[in-house]
């Protein structure tokens, strides 16, 4: 998909330090870390479904 190199994720981190400042960025950082936990929780979640009608469908 996309590839970020080093100087691009430099340069997206001054820009989120520039917008948000510094005292906010551990409160973005838990919110955006327990966001991708409930999705990924979602997923997997979703998977088993899958699975589990497939198997009984056999």
């Amino acid at each position: 998909m996309f590839k970020f190199g080093m100087g691009e994720l430099v340069v997206i981190l001054l820009i989120v330090l520039l917008l948000f400042g510094a005292s906010r960025l551990p409160e973005i950082a838990r919110s955006l870390a327990k966001s991708v936990k409930e999705f990924k929780k979602a997923g997997k979640e979703l998977k088993g479904d899958i699975e589990d009608v497939t198997k009984d469908e056999t």
